[in-house]
């Protein structure tokens, strides 16, 4: 698999992992966008591996290329001293060595194609990375964009989680006190009717009974004092006051009248 295509293929499957949902969009672009940064670098370490083997092959060449210019001079100079010999050895020195430069300029020639080749790859990746970055920054935006509101509508709806547990809260809360009250309020039941008895107060039944007898009791004597007033003021008005007296005295619904109020102040 290229290096175009690896990194095609690690997009497409970060891609495919933010329609899915997964995980965090913003995190896998991120990882996308370091990946394809360190394929370009692959690329780039590729391309200066292959630049420094061609420079080494051509050196190479050029030490060959020395040689065969001595051997050119070594024949030279061979024939002028009459030693074609001498002469026949340095020329086939010579062939040896334009062979190996032939083979060496067709190896430095193929990891030249080979390196242009690279670096159009380079190129390309590098375009496409900046494209990416740039939908990156894009969509990155959108998503934040669309998160916020998505929080904002769930706040004003009540549909998000946290709000779904602020509402639990206020209905337990709301419960809780209910059944708070309800309890205040059976307890204010049970000790007026005495069914439970105050804790601070030292007074038992039969204390609450003998106090509504005397209660009783003053009333009653009020109540004489003031028939005692009323007949005396009876007797000094004359005969006929006290006829309208004793009339009203005993007239029924006075009678009904003051036996309610006598109730009452018995029940006090």
């Amino acid at each position: 698999m290229g290096i175009l295509s690896r990194a095609s293929y690690v997009i497409r499957s970060k891609l495919n992992a933010l329609v899915s949902g997964a995980e965090n969009p913003n995190e896998q672009l991120d990882y996308s966008y370091e990946q394809m940064r360190d394929e370009l670098q692959d690329v780039k370490q590729g391309i200066a591996d292959l630049t420094t083997q061609k420079k080494r092959l051509e050196m190479q060449k050029r030490r060959l290329e020395e040689n065969v210019e001595k051997h050119n001079e070594q024949a030279r100079e061979a024939v002028r001293q009459d030693r074609e010999d001498l002469a026949r050895q340095a020329l086939e020195k010579k062939k040896g060595k334009m062979s190996q430069i032939e083979e060496l300029e067709t190896q430095i020639a193929d990891l030249q194609q080979t390196q242009d080749s690279l670096v159009d790859k380079k190129e390309e990746l590098q375009q496409q990375i900046e494209q990416f970055r740039t939908e990156k920054e894009t969509m990155k935006a959108r998503y934040e964009a669309a998160e916020a509101s998505a929080r904002v509508s769930e706040a004003l709806t009540g549909a998000g989680d946290e709000m779904e547990d602020v509402s639990r809260s206020i209905e337990r809360a709301s419960e809780q006190t209910q059944e708070m009250e309800a309890r205040a309020a059976a307890m204010d039941e049970l000790e007026s009717s005495g069914a439970f008895e105050n804790a601070l107060d030292d007074t038992d039944q039969i204390d609450q009974e003998l106090e509504a007898e005397r209660t009783d009791a003053e009333v009653e004597a009020e109540l004489d004092t003031i028939r005692e007033q009323q007949g005396d003021t009876a007797t000094e008005t004359g005969d006929e006051s006290t006829v309208e007296v004793d009339s009203t005295t005993t007239d029924p619904e006075v009678e009904s009248e003051l036996e309610e109020l006598q109730e009452e102040e018995s029940e006090q």
